[in-house]
């Protein structure tokens, strides 16, 4: 069983830059199709962005030129930088991990793993 643990979240003025870290343990990342999610308060859990276990890249419009993917195979981690942040980025950020069909990549109902969460408040 895979556990995945967030760092790298915080407070930073907008136009600011975060990035966030998601260590894996228990097993490793290599098969799986990695992804971030985010949760704002009263709303529901969206599709952030997500590298495939095949190498490929799919991002949510609202994050795309803004936000990167990555993975480090050798450190079994995944990345998410975070670039021009706006307010409406603030949500507490979630690493998951899936092992599914690549179609349901951006459905949190189909994620296997996911972290405990990480907060990133970006002020105006």
């Amino acid at each position: 069983q895979v556990q995945l643990v967030e760092s790298g979240g915080g407070l930073v003025q907008a136009g600011g830059s975060l990035r966030l870290s998601c260590a894996a343990s228990g097993g490793y990342i290599v098969p799986y199709h990695m992804s971030w999610f985010r949760q704002a308060p009263g709303k529901e859990r969206e599709f952030v962005a997500a590298h495939s276990s095949s190498g490929g890249y799919y991002y949510a419009d609202s994050v795309k030129g803004r936000f990167d993917i990555s993975r480090d195979i050798a450190k079994n981690t995944v990345y998410l930088q975070m670039n021009i942040l706006k307010p409406e980025d603030t949500a507490v950020y979630y690493c998951a991990a899936y092992a599914g069909p690549l179609r349901s990549i951006r459905d949190p109902g189909t994620v296997g793993y996911w972290g405990q969460g990480t907060q990133v408040t970006v002020s105006s």
